[in-house]
């Protein structure tokens, strides 16, 4: 299956089903996601805290994402494998078509952009390269210095009007999906019902998008020392992990 059938076997899901959709950073991960029978896996910039250990996505380069995304699709044969383009990556035409080139090498079979109507022009150079390619709106974590923290989005008209300009943008350029970040729930709901591309929501309520992203280490509780407040944690392999490690201290005793 080449890249375009995948991402419009993903697209076709608008109104028929939801979008599944996880994180993952490294090989293990990434095959017991695809083996569970997740849709798409997300190589985030996300890593770049809790996997690199920085505060946040600004910190990210090229060269992450490729080792990371690399790892990801030697774990990964059904589903749909999504690398991000890091900050400073697609500053222009040229740049995105190059970078996102260097992620479907590495193993990506999309890729994504943050921003709006800036970046349609992006867009267009990126898919008619034959690259399948995810917008972001909402919250834009590479932005994330310039806004002075983490906000949620949506919350006037004008906003909700700015984001829906945007989202029309880039799919009238060709994305075939778009993420929402933190963007309320009414918000959300009307993007949805107006684009004809799947949303897929994180931090925007339940139910108000085509499609879920969450972050693998919320999921299963891995990553302990920040929990974002709309994240469910369906396990806690944080403890498990430590009470292993003790047991392995406790025997060498």
């Amino acid at each position: 299956m080449n890249l375009s059938e995948k991402a419009a076997l993903l697209r076709a899901k608008k109104g028929q089903a939801p979008v599944s959709a996880l994180t993952a950073y490294d090989y293990a991960t990434a095959r017991l996601l695809d083996e569970a029978g997740v849709d798409l896996l997300l190589v985030g910039d996300s890593l770049g805290m809790v996997v690199l250990g920085f505060p946040d996505t600004t910190h990210v380069t090229m060269d992450h994402m490729i080792h990371h995304t690399a790892a990801v699709a030697r774990g990964s044969q059904n589903a749909l494998i999504l690398g991000d383009l890091p900050i400073h990556s697609y500053a222009d035409p040229e740049m995105a078509l190059t970078n996102a080139r260097r992620l479907i090498a590495a193993g990506a079979q999309a890729v994504k952009l943050e921003g709006g109507v800036g970046q349609a022009d992006k867009v267009r150079a990126i898919v008619a390269d034959g690259i399948p390619v995810v917008g972001h709106l909402g919250m834009l974590p590479q932005r994330v210095k310039e806004e002075g923290g983490y906000k949620k989005k949506g919350k006037t008209d004008d906003e909700t009007q700015a984001i829906l300009a945007g989202a029309l943008a880039l799919q009238e350029a060709g994305v075939f999906a778009i993420v929402l970040e933190s963007v309320l729930p009414k918000a959300s709901r009307l993007l949805s019902e107006r684009l004809d591309v799947p949303t897929i929501g994180i931090g925007c309520g339940e139910g108000n998008c085509d499609g879920e992203i969450a972050v693998i280490t919320d999921v299963i509780g891995s990553y302990p020392w920040f929990v974002p407040p709309f994240a469910t944690p369906r396990a806690k392999v944080a403890e498990e992990i430590t009470q292993a490690v003790k047991g392995y201290l406790d025997a060498l005793k």
